[in-house]
Order: C-alpha cells, then structure tokens, then sequence
C-alpha cells in the first residue's frame, strides 16, 4: 500500500479489477482505490491500527472530494456494501485507538450520506440494536452512541426511523443513561438531543408517549447527578428541547425529588455552587424535583447555562403559568432570577430572566412570599443597564416585567418603603422615557402610571422624583411624529393598519402618556386628601426649604406641562382625526387641575375658555359621542364643561346674597343636562328655537353661550344668538314659566354682547325683556359689569327709563369694588405703586365707555356732579376718577365745566369748613370728612384743566381766591396724618401759584405767607423728613411724611420762594430747612431716593440758588460737611451757608443725576446746575470756574456725547453744554466736541428736532459763532447754515407747553417749573 493509494500491494493482485478504480487521471497520478482491499485492511487483526486510521482517512478525503466515486464501487453488489457497514460499526466496538474511532465515526456518516440509502440506514440502526441487545453491558457502546449522534444530526431523517420503527432501541438508549459512564451518559443524551431537536418537530410529536416520560424522568435524574461541563451542557440542552413540549413538560413538572435517586456525590459546578443535594435536605420530601435544578443551573458560573436554565424556566411557565409557578416560587427560583440580573449584562440572559419573573407574577404566591420587594432592587439596576443596549427589545421586556409587579403588587406590602427605592425607580423611568426607541418610551409611560398608586409611595413621598418623570415625558413630546393634515388626507388608513408607522407609534405614546398624567394627577388628588401626604411630614429640614419636594410643587408643575405642551400637542393630534381615548383621558386631566389648584383656576378657566375650549369639548362630544357613543369620552367632556363652567362662573361678579345659590342652581343645570346634549354647534339654533320640550337644556346652552363670549369666543354668529336668545325669552313667557337667575343674566349678557350687528328689538320683544327683568326681585341680581349693558338700557328708552339709572350706579358702584376689593389691606406704599402705575398708564376702557356714554347722554354729567357729595366715599372717589380724566382729556367743554364746578366746590369747602370748625379737625365724621379728599382732588383737576387764556387768570379775585383761602386754611389747620386731604390741599396750593401768571399772585402769596397754620404744617412735614432720614430706625412708619407730600410741600415751597423774591412781599414766619441734609441726600443717598423726590429737592434747591440763598420764606440750616470748621474762609463766607465744599459736592452730586434717563430728573439737574452756576458766579466767580473745570466735567461730557444719538440732542444736554461754554471758555469744550454735535444735527436733520432743541441748539450755534470757536471756514459755514435753517424762534409752543401738568401718582408737576 503507498502513501497515495488505498490498495495492500500483497493482496490485490487477486482482487476482480471492478473493486479498484484509479480516481483521476493517470498521467497524472491520481489516486487508486480498491474496496477489497480496504475491506481486508480494516478485517485484518494483524494490521496495526495506525495504518487502518491512513486508510480510512483517504477514504474519507475521497468521500470529500470525489463524491460517487465510492458510492459506484459498493452499488456493484449491495452484500458488500453492508458488510463493509458492518465492518464499520464492529470497528466502533473493537477500536481502541481515538484516532481511529474519530476516524470510522467520520467515514461511517459520511458513506450513508454518501449511499442515502434507507435500506443503508435501516442496517446501520439494526446493527445498532442488535450490538445493544447481544451485548449485557454498554460499557463500550460510547464510540457507538456518538456515531449515532452524528448520523441523526448529518441525516435528520433517521429520527423518523427511530421513532416509528425502533423504539426498542430508544428504550435501550434510556436504559444506557443508567450506566455510571458520564462520558456514556453524555453521548446518550447527545443522541436524545439529535432526535428530539431535528428540523421539523415531527420526531419529537411521535415520540412514544412511554419512551417520553421514561426519558424526562430518566433525563432528571442524569441532570441531577451531572459532574462533566459536557454531560451537563448536553442534558440542559435535551431539556431545553423536552420542555417545548406540553406533555413532557407535565412530566418534569410531576417529578418529586423522591422518586428521582440522586447519586450520593452531587457534582460540584465550575463557580464552586452549592451542591443540589444541600438544597434538596432543605426542601420537603415531595418537592418537584425539575425547579431545584434549573435553579442550580442559574447558580452555576457558565452564563450559557444560566441562559438556558432561564429559558427552560420560560418554556415551562408558558405551558401554564398557574399550574406551574408555584414550585418554581416555592424553591425561592425568583429570588435567584433577581440575582442574575443583579450581576449580569448578557442581554440573551436578561432578557430570559425577564420573561420568566413576567410569568411568576401571574401567580399571587410571587407576591404573598415578598420575592417583588426582594427583587426590585436588583430589578432596577440591571434594568438601568438595559437601557444602555442596542437590543432594545430587553428594556422593553424588563419593563414590561416592572409593569406587572407595580400593578399586581397587594397594597398591604409596599414595595418602596423608603425614598431612596421610589427615586431609583423614578430614575430609571426617566431615561426609559427619554429612550431614543419611541416603543420603549411608551412602555415606560406605561410602568409610570402603575407607579404612580398612592400604594407605591413612600415616606415621605418624594413629589420632586414624580416631578422629574412628569417633565420628562413632557419633554419627549418634541421628537413625536405628529400626524400632518397632508398625510392623514392621503393614508390615513394606511397608516392605522401599519404597526411601524411613526406616526402610529407617536400617536399610541401620547395615549399612554396621557394615561400616565391623569394617573399623576389622580395621585395627587390622593395626596391632597391626606393630610400626612400633603404636608409630607417626615420629609428632611433641608427640603422644606426649597419647596421643591412638595404636593403643591407637583400640582404646580402638573400645570404648567398640561398647560404650555400638552394642550397644544393633543390639539394638533387630534386637530383632523380625533382619537376617543385619547380625548377621554385628555378632559379627564383638564378636569383634574380645577381640584389641584383652584386658587391659580381662574386664570387657567379664562385661558381655556378664551382658546376655545367650549367649542372644543362641544364640537368633540357632538362628532364622537351622539347616538350613545364613546359613553366615558362624553363623561369626561361632561365633567369638564361643568368644572369649567363653575370655575368661570365663580368669579364673575354675582351680587354676594345670590352667588351661591345661582351656583349651586347651574351646577345641577348642567348636571343633569350636559350628558344629553351631543349636538354640534351648527346643530344649537334649531335646538334653542323649539318650542316643545324641555327647556332645561336650551338653559345649558345659554350658560355656555354667555360663559364663552364673556372670554371672547363667539360660538355662533352675534345675530343667531341674538335673535335665538329673544325668541327663547318669549317663548317661555308665553309658556308661563321665569327662567332662573343666572339664565336670564346669561341671556340679558348675550343681548347687550350681540346688540351691535342685530336689529332693533320691536315693541313686543321690549316689552318681554322689561317683563323677565322686572321680575326679578333686584336688578342688581341681573347686573354684569360690561359698557354694553349701559348702552343696551340707553339705547331703547323703554329700558332705559326702568333700569338706565340702576345700571349707572352698578357700573361705578362695580368698578369700584373690582378695583379695590383685593386690596383691602393695602400699605401706602403699595396704594402710591398702584397710582404710579395708573398715571403711567392711558385712560381705562371702562371709563372711556363711560366717557363715551357721557357724550351721548350728558344729563349723566349732572348726575356724577351730584355723586361726589351726596354718594359714599368709594363711590363719589369712582366717580371722582371720572370726571378728572373727563375734565383732563376733553378740551371741548372744559371751560364751562369748571365754571360749573367751582361754586358747587366752593360750597362744599364752605360748609366742610363750617361743620370742623365746631368739631375739630382731628375727628372722624365720615359724611364730610371722607368727603374733602374727594372735593380737593377735583379742585386740584379743575385748576390743572381750566387753559391759561381763561381770564379767571387775570386777576386772583373772585371764586378762585375764595377757594384758595379756604383750601389754604384747611391745609394750615389738619393733622399731618391726615394725608389723604393735606395731600391735594398743598397740591392744589403748588397748582394755583405755578399756573398763575406771575403779575397775578401778589395776593395769593400773600396770603398764603401769612397763613402761620400752612407754615407751620409744612414746616413739620420738613421735620418729620428730616427725622426719619436721620433715624429711620426710631421712627414709626406713620411718623414718617409720604413721599408725595413731601414732594409737594417742597415743590409748594418752591413756587413760593420764586414769587416772594418776585414781589417782595413781606413774611411773617420762614420755615427752618437744612441744606447740608439736602445736598448729603443728593450726593450719597440718590440710589435709594426715589426720582421724583430728587426732582422736588431740585426744584427747591434752584429755587433758593436764584435767591442767592437768602429767601426770607426759608431759614437754611448748615454743617461743617459743607462750610469746614470755623472760623470761615473768605471763600466759604462768600458761599455761605453753601460754602465752597458743599459747592463742589452739589456740583458732583448735579453732574451724577446728568447721567440718568429721567426725563423730569435731567431737566431739573440742569435747571439747578445752572442756578448753581449762576449763584457761583455772582458770589466767587473763581470757584464757578474751578467747578467747572474740574476733570469731571470733561469725563461727564465725554459719557454724554458717547451715549447715542437721542441722548446727544437732548435740550437738556445742550443745555449742558452750553452752561460749560459759557462758564468754561473752552478747556473743557474741544472743538471735536463741537463738530460731534454738528454731525449728530446733520444726521437727525434739523426737522426732526423738537422745539426746545431747536432753541438750545440756536443758543449753542450763536456762542459758537460770536466766541469764534471753530476756526475753519467750512466749519463757520456749516454753523451758519445750521442757524439760518432753524429760523427765527418759536415762542408759542415754549409758552404753550409751560402751563401743562404731568401727574406722576398723586403728585401733581407743572412742567413751567421745568423748562429748560
């Protein structure tokens, strides 16, 4: 025999040449191959076995690579090629050698693979029998059953055979697993594992029935008593397979721990477990035997076996889940399920692990023996890890199996008893819902309903963890694919029939999503309930603090998610194709926030109500709820419309004796009657104008139809309502019935709403409107605060004669109580921010209707008149109010108004004068007293609103001086508290003194100087002032002057020193003021001063600076902050009593103020700079100089010219620099700073300039001009150019503007005091 050849040189030659073929050609020395030959070869016992192995490796290589070639020489005579079979499989038994065995193994599959012979087949496991049956031990049968293994795995037809022709040998192959041989038992269970495993099924489901159970219970006891990782990884795989099957599974399943043997030495597995039999000694004697195994399975170190144990677990539970969880429960399986995934991130084993904890939760012996609070911890982690995997499908399973236990979980056993379980959980649900996979984040919405039981929370609940899982499934609401009108047009039905679609899955997410937040919202309304839970008492110091963990932290963010992104994101869902249980829970959650947070429902109610919402939820419950359908969707909607309806209703302005009864009367209106209603609007006037039938739901729709318009949304058209609301007035007056009050309130709002685009009522609708009106008890029941109700009554005069003169009275009455009523308890300074903000602000509506009612009918003028002394105070203040923006903002007729005013006022002053003076005005009489506020503030309008040209001006006679002495009397003889009058006496004082022309008020400050009461009251302001600077701390608030009052008094003061410098007129008592104080203020307090009572100091300090600080009405107090120490300088004694520190300080401090953006503030700091200046110059014209050219003048010029073009052209700053021009020369002024304001004029163009700038810019042009200060010829030009473009100046707009007055609160401003 060659190397090449499989032939024996000695014996071929007598071989018949048809055994032998040469494979391949021979030129080419392609192999020779005789049968024969091989034949005797592997039949010789004297052959050593290396060379068999040679030979039956060419065998197998020609098997490989010249396919037929063998099969051609056996077909010659069917005897030979069984006898070389058999020769084969005696070789299986006699062999000794491994290689050789391997080697007869190999070639026997390949040649029947090679033959595909059935009758080969047939042979090969007849041989195999009778080897079995001849022989009394298996001991060498190992070789035999891996041969057969392999033939059922290469050629799974055999398995057919097996099982429906031998099963006497199947039953062999069970006897053979009894034989102590692992290495035997391994390649037994590896045939099982072939046969039960071919393709198919087919030989598993004709399986004998008897062999089956011998098996499984056989199998048992093999896997039980298993040391070898093969014989263990063969037996968990033949199990794997036995338990897809319901039978065999019953089988295992019924196996006791008793009637299986297990050998005495437990095989110890590769991570050093604990042995099997330790676990049987604690279990019961009859314990199934299959759960303790798998359950050493999923102790044992080999991942792959851990896999397959859990699948096996699975496969079993799937048969039935409630037959068989409980021996797995009770061999503590979970408890070691929960351990693998604690330590584990195969995702095959994660996700196994999964499944079969998903089936045990089926069973309530899983929760009763607390396995979901042992493992909820290890549950949480590896489901943290999940979530990091591409294998989205086990993040899913995980929560899906966390879904169960929260939902199936008995409400006596908490699963998180502490907080830091309820946020681990929180945590992990937050990045399942953050998911990038749109599947997982809906499972995850999905486990976050269930843990949001009031069951689940801890102690102290941990509201900021909920809030964290509301906020981020809001947040994936961005990235949802929102179905477009385009594509629901095109494939809507596609799209619902395709699982995948993006769309559909953005569309089943929201679902969950929404039954997640009702859930939310449902436990909160939970927690609010119990007091414990609300208050959360056992939560840590630290978190009170923040507010963030708390019930109504969660309420508020509830909210705000629902309000700024769930609304708008279920509205464009279901804006073309709406989704009934989507809607059903979307209501639901509407509804839930009216008892959440009922003190931010209002604002909410008027948002819904304004958006829509009526027409929503109507157009909704008609489209999917008539004819009986979606019931709980029309539910929902119900509940609401009516929580809506109410929480409107609650704050509208119904009279106070009939408010909850008209509540309580519309709440079961609506109760009972919106379920029935299931129209669409387009469907509501024909339902409003049946005359049949009840008439409790066309009330519903009433309320509905007033609620919605009272927030702007017209559900129907004006004229349909209109004429739908009359026709149902009559109809029930001819049906002798009186609708209820807040119906007929309803319907009287919805005809003044619609009045404008409707018809004129006939005779017979007036007449039943006036009848349903007057048959009320009191109008005011009826009353709504709307300028449409006045001018409904005063457009019919059959109305307007019954009820015009009532709905006046409300309207101010009303408006009064709608403008005060919150504030009840408010401080000064609050009532003063309120001021400032309405005289910030332009006139209300609500009185220019009523202005505008006043045109139309001006008999209600005489009747305001008569309010203000005849009414009580809040109702004569309302109408106060009134008549100043009507004497303020109508030029028309303010002459003749006033001249009417005047004596009536003057009387009032009279006799108020008359009835103090027996009582004193420091008691309380709340007739006349509360009404001289209300009379002097009207005085202080007439005077601010009668024009200059009026000759009343001519001369201080007359009514005008009687009312300023009156005035002036009562203001020396009040109590300084008594702000409320003192406060528009002086201001009406200041008004008399700076309006009047200054030839006209000789007498008046006369007068006034020579009132010891006014000088005194004023002097004790200044005092009190002073005071509560200096110790703030010692002073009680009511100690302290109001700062409108002392920006009046120094304003009063003001406007008496200019006019006693004027006409000299004498002063019998002067009024201490301190200058050190004022200008301390002015230079370090200016920050917390407020600017309008900077502007007061300034306006006094300019006034007393023209006076050379010398007036006689004042006597100026000074310090050593301001002269230095004595003896004084020749410098400070020609300032004196400003000296000339103080000089520079106010200069710095009047620089500073330069640089706000007061409009008022920069025109009186330079008004005052320039006094200052003046003062300096005629005093010590050194120091005007120094002032000025101090460095800081140059660094505030350069912040000026650099702060905009606006602010460059301002007159004030050019003003400014005109006043450096003037005082400086030019060390401070450069001629680049001359030519920037140039270039700002060309590029603004003189046009757009303001008059005042105008004439500062002339005055700024000419210095520039006659000191010659731009030398260039071009820039001459230019300078002249700008003046002759000016023209000549405007004196009129200068003298029109001086007599106009700017209230800021309650302070009035005559801007003449202010001009530039």
């Amino acid at each position: 025999m060659t190397s090449r050849d499989i032939v024996c040189n000695k014996i071929h030659f007598r071989h018949d040449p048809k055994w032998s073929r040469r494979l391949g050609p021979v030129e080419g020395g392609g192999l020779l191959l005789c049968v024969a030959c091989l034949i005797e070869i592997i039949d010789d016992e004297d052959i050593a076995s290396v060379r068999k192995s040679s030979a039956l490796s060419s065998v197998s290589g020609v098997l490989k690579c010249s396919p037929g070639a063998l099969r051609e020489l056996l077909q010659q005579d069917h005897r030979v090629c069984l006898h070389f079979t058999a020769k084969l499989l005696g070789m299986l038994q006699t062999a000794e050698d491994p290689v050789t065995l391997e080697k007869v193994d190999q070639v026997l599959v390949q040649l029947l693979l090679e033959l595909q012979s059935e009758l080969s087949f047939r042979f090969v496991l007849d041989e195999i029998h009778k080897q079995l049956t001849e022989q009394l031990s298996v001991k060498h049968f190992l070789p035999t059953f891996s041969f057969l293994g392999n033939l059922i795995k290469a050629a799974p037809t055999v398995s057919q055979s097996l099982v429906t022709h031998y099963v006497p040998l199947l039953d062999r192959l069970c006897s053979a697993l009894l034989f102590p041989d692992e290495a035997l038992k391994g390649a037994v269970v590896y045939v099982w594992l072939q046969l039960l495993g071919a393709p198919g099924g087919s030989a598993a489901q004709s399986l004998p029935s008897a062999v089956r159970d011998r098996v499984c219970n056989v199998l048992l006891k093999t896997l039980a008593n298993a040391s070898s990782p093969q014989l263990l990884r063969y037996c968990v795989g033949l199990l794997s397979q036995l338990v897809h099957l319901a039978d065999a599974v019953s089988v295992l399943m019924n196996s006791l721990s008793c009637q299986v043997m297990c050998d005495e030495n437990e095989d110890i597995l590769a991570n050093n477990s604990q042995s099997l039999s330790q676990n049987q000694d604690q279990q019961p004697p009859d314990h199934c035997l299959l759960p303790l195994i798998l359950k050493k399975l999923l102790l044992s170190g080999d991942e792959n076996l851990q896999v397959t144990s859990a699948k096996c677990i699975a496969s079993v539970l799937v048969h039935s889940p409630s037959q068989y969880s409980a021996p797995f429960i009770n061999a503590d399986v979970p408890e070691f399920l929960f351990d693998r995934l604690a330590c584990s991130s195969n995702e095959v084993l994660l996700w196994s692990a999964y499944s079969c904890l998903l089936l045990l939760t089926e069973e309530p012996l899983f929760f009763s023996q607390c396995h979901s609070v042992y493992g909820m911890e290890s549950l949480v982690r590896s489901l943290k890890e999940s979530l990091q995997l591409t294998n989205l499908e086990v993040p899913k399973q995980g929560l899906l199996l966390l879904r169960e236990i929260l939902e199936r979980q008995p409400a006596s056993v908490r699963l998180f008893p502490s907080g830091a379980g309820f946020v681990a959980v929180s945590e992990v649900l937050v990045g399942g819902v953050s998911s990038s996979c749109l599947l997982v984040a809906t499972q995850a919405a999905s486990v976050t309903s269930a843990l949001f039981r009031l069951d689940h929370q801890s102690r102290p609940v941990q509201y900021e963890a909920i809030i964290k899982l509301i906020e981020a499934i809001t947040n994936r609401f961005v990235n949802l694919t929102l179905p477009s009108p385009a594509h629901l047009r095109s494939s809507g039905r596609m799209k619902r029939s395709d699982p995948s679609s993006q769309a559909l899955r953005s569309e089943r997410f929201l679902l969950q999503a929404l039954v997640c937040f009702q859930s939310a919202c449902r436990l909160a309304e939970e927690c609010a309930s119990d007091p414990v839970l609300k208050e959360n008492t056992f939560t840590a110091p630290y978190k009170h603090s923040g507010a963030q963990d708390s019930l109504e932290s969660l309420c508020q963010c509830l909210l705000r998610c629902c309000d700024a992104v769930w609304i708008p994101t279920v509205i464009r869902m279901c804006e073309r194709a709406p989704s009934a249980p989507i809607l059903q829970n979307f209501y639901s959650i509407l509804s839930s926030q009216f008892t959440l947070l009922p003190s931010l429902m209002p604002a909410f109610a008027n948002k819904l109500a304004s958006s829509g919402f009526y027409r929503l939820a109507v157009e909704h419950k008609g489209l999917l709820c008539a004819g009986n359908r979606n019931p709980n969707l029309n539910a929902s909607c119900c509940g609401f419309l009516q929580k809506l309806s109410m929480c409107l209703l609650s704050q509208s302005d119904l009279p106070s004796g009939s408010h909850q009864h008209d509540l309580k009367e519309v709440e079961n209106l609506l109760l009972h009657n919106l379920p029935s209603l299931c129209y669409r609007l387009s469907e509501w006037p024909s339902v409003l104008c049946e005359y049949q039938g009840p008439q409790a739901p066309k009330y519903c729709l009433v309320i509905m139809l007033y609620l919605a318009l009272q927030q702007g949304d017209r559900l129907l058209p004006d004229q349909i309502v209109f004429s739908n609301v009359v026709w149902l007035l009559r109809s029930v007056q001819e049906q002798g019935c009186v609708p209820p009050h807040s119906v007929l309130r309803s319907a009287l709002y919805l005809l003044a709403l619609t009045q404008d685009k409707s018809p004129s009522l006939d005779g017979a609708s007036l007449n039943c409107i006036s009848k349903a009106l007057s048959s009320c008890q009191s109008f005011s029941s009826l009353y709504f605060h709307h300028a449409a109700l006045i001018y409904f009554m005063c457009r019919y005069p059959e109305l307007a004669e019954k009820f015009a003169a009532m709905v006046l009275e409300l309207w101010l009455t009303k408006e009064q109580d709608t403008n005060t009523g919150p504030t009840l308890a408010d401080t000064q300074e609050e009532k003063e921010s309120r001021a400032d903000e309405r005289s910030d602000q332009k006139t209300d509506t609500e009185t220019m209707e009523l202005l505008s009612v006043m045109e139309k009918y001006p008999a209600v003028i005489l009747t305001l008149l008569d309010m203000v002394c005849t009414r009580e105070a809040p109702l004569a203040e309302r109408v106060l109010g009134v008549l100043e923006v009507l004497l303020g903002g109508q030029r028309g007729y303010n002459i003749n108004l006033c001249t009417k005013l005047r004596p009536a006022l003057l009387q009032a002053l009279q006799r108020v004068s008359v009835v103090n003076t027996d009582h004193g005005f420091e008691q309380e009489y709340s007739a006349q007293v509360n009404s001289l506020p209300l009379v002097l503030k009207l005085l202080c309008v007439t005077q601010a609103s009668d024009p200059p040209s009026s000759p009343h001006y001519s001369n201080m006679e007359g009514v005008h001086f009687k009312l300023l002495y009156h005035v002036s009397n009562i203001a020396g003889r009040l109590k300084p508290i008594k702000t409320e009058s003192l406060l528009p006496a002086i201001s009406y004082l200041y008004c008399c003194l700076s309006l009047s022309p200054a030839h006209c008020t000789d007498r008046a400050v006369s007068m006034l100087l020579s009132n010891s009461g006014l000088m005194d009251q004023l002097q004790t302001v200044f005092s009190s002032s002073s005071s509560s600077s200096s110790s703030a701390t010692s002073l009680s608030p009511s100690a302290c002057p109001p700062l409108a009052l002392l920006c009046c008094c120094h304003l009063l003061l003001s406007s008496l020193i200019t006019l006693q410098r004027v006409h000299s007129t004498q002063v019998r008592k002067s009024i201490t003021w301190s200058l050190d104080t004022a200008v301390q203020r002015l230079l370090t307090q200016k920050r917390n001063t407020d600017s309008l009572l900077l502007i007061s100091y300034l306006r006094l300090l300019q006034a007393l600076l023209d006076t050379d600080l010398a007036s006689e009405v004042v006597c100026l107090t000074s310090g050593p902050g301001l002269v230095g120490l004595r003896p004084l300088g020749v410098e400070d004694g020609a300032l004196y009593p400003l000296g000339s520190r103080g000089a520079q300080c106010l200069s710095i401090a009047l620089s500073g103020l330069l640089l706000q953006k007061h409009e008022l503030l920069l025109r009186a700091s330079v008004n005052c700079l320039s006094s200052l200046l003046g003062f300096l110059q005629r005093k010590s014209p050194a120091t005007a100089k120094h002032v000025v050219c101090q460095p800081w003048s140059r660094f505030l010029l350069h912040s000026l010219l650099s702060s905009g073009q606006s602010c460059l052209l301002h007159p004030a700053i050019l003003r400014f620099i005109i006043l450096l021009l003037q005082d400086s020369g030019t060390p401070v002024l450069r001629e680049p700073d001359l030519l920037q304001v140039m270039e700002g004029v060309e590029r603004r163009g003189v046009k757009e300039l303001s008059k005042e700038a105008e004439q500062a810019l002339r005055l700024l042009l000419t210095q520039i001009q006659s000191r010659d200060l731009l030398p260039r010829e071009e820039h001459k030009q230019k300078v002249k150019n700008m003046i002759e473009e000016l023209g000549e100046p405007d004196e009129s707009c200068r003298h029109s503007q001086s007599h106009d007055v700017l209230h800021v609160g309650d302070v009035p401003l005559c801007l003449s005091d202010f001009v530039l």
